[in-house]
């Protein structure tokens, strides 16, 4: 077995306990900024890099690939990805250069991947490494778009305004404030399946996509998601935890709000506890099926030092028009540390 299948195969999730993390980074004060409310800038001192163009010049500046590794957690993680059926739509928000693409597309034949950036040169980065790796069908199964869903919202190639409406989308508290204009990428195959639109999508990814946009802008987000999702469909999210290693290491100068940060090249980081995640989630719409941290070790091979990730681990459904929800049950449960998955089945509440 070589070593990248076999560190697919031995995929830990339950390495340390979030909560003894927790205690003490807040005993710890030499960490008590991360802690402090954010006081916002004056007037005339708002941040002046464009979040956009800060993620456009970083994949350029990593346009290589190898800073971004293949992702074959995800299906252990998102097992629905593997078991569903002919002719199954995914939407992947935020693709990057394909990492988290690839093994979809890999591990499944029959589905067709929907994958949208705000950055050009990535969607074509992201084309190149898809197409280099010889999966089957890939050219008829792979359709890179762009677009900054916060800012402009999906297109409507993907649901329609009446679609959108039949695919029993429900009155919320927090209404999407994304402008009708948007900037439609119609390529010749947007339009095959319906008249109209692609009739919706059965699942939308957000892979360390949303710690990206600006907090104020995430409910937008969210609800440009549910909009395209079919009734049952799911959205599967995996995204930075608070006190992930990564956090840590910000100064207080990089602060941009509460638990939200800004590298030196603009680009962005929110880091998520679980009841903000969920807060989110419920304002726009979706109904939680399975949410946790996700606490992995891991060693520097350079300088052998132990690092501790965290990161937020989300299954959100879409419910039907009728009132009915179709929960995808996966039971977990760990053994020395690894985590193993059981058989997953689906049933329907009323």
């Amino acid at each position: 077995m070589s070593a990248s299948a076999a560190e697919a195969s031995e995929y830990h999730s339950k390495d340390f306990n979030w909560d003894t993390l927790r205690q003490e980074i807040e005993n710890d004060p030499s960490l008590n900024y991360h802690l402090l409310p954010f006081v916002s800038p004056q007037p005339g001192q708002q941040l002046s890099k464009d979040p956009i163009k800060a993620w456009q010049s970083f994949h350029i500046q990593h346009s290589s690939g190898k800073f971004f590794k293949e992702r074959r957690y995800l299906l252990k993680e998102f097992p629905e990805l593997v078991s569903c059926g002919d002719g199954c739509k995914v939407l992947e928000v935020g693709c990057g250069n394909g990492s988290t693409a690839l093994p979809i597309l890999r591990g499944n034949e029959k589905i067709i991947l929907y994958a949208c950036d705000c950055s050009n040169e990535t969607l074509q980065r992201a084309k190149e490494f898809v197409a280099a790796s010889n999966v089957a069908s890939v050219e008829n199964r792979f359709r890179t778009f762009y677009c900054d869903f916060a800012t402009t919202g999906l297109p409507k190639w993907l649901a329609c305004a009446n679609c959108r409406e039949n695919l029993g989308q429900k009155d919320q508290i927090c209404v999407s404030d994304v402008g009708e204009e948007r900037t439609l990428e119609t390529g010749s195959w947007s339009m095959e399946e319906r008249s109209c639109c692609v009739g919706g999508v059965d699942f939308v990814t957000l892979i360390f996509t949303l710690s990206a946009v600006p907090l104020q802008k995430m409910p937008t987000a969210l609800r440009e998601c549910f909009s395209v999702l079919k009734p049952g469909g799911m959205l599967l999210f995996r995204d930075y935890g608070l006190y992930d290693m990564t956090m840590l290491r910000f100064e207080p100068d990089q602060r941009v709000g509460f638990r939200e940060y800004m590298r030196s090249d603009g680009t962005r980081s929110y880091f998520f506890c679980l009841d903000t995640a969920k807060n989110l989630f419920n304002c726009a719409g979706f109904i939680e099926l399975e949410i946790e941290y996700c606490c992995v070790k891991s060693v520097n091979r350079r300088n052998g030092k132990s690092m501790q990730r965290v990161w937020v681990h989300e299954c959100q459904q879409k419910e039907i028009a009728d009132g009915r929800l179709t929960i995808s049950c996966r039971r977990h449960c760990t053994m020395n540390g690894k985590l193993i998955f059981n058989n997953h089945f689906s049933h329907k509440t009323s």
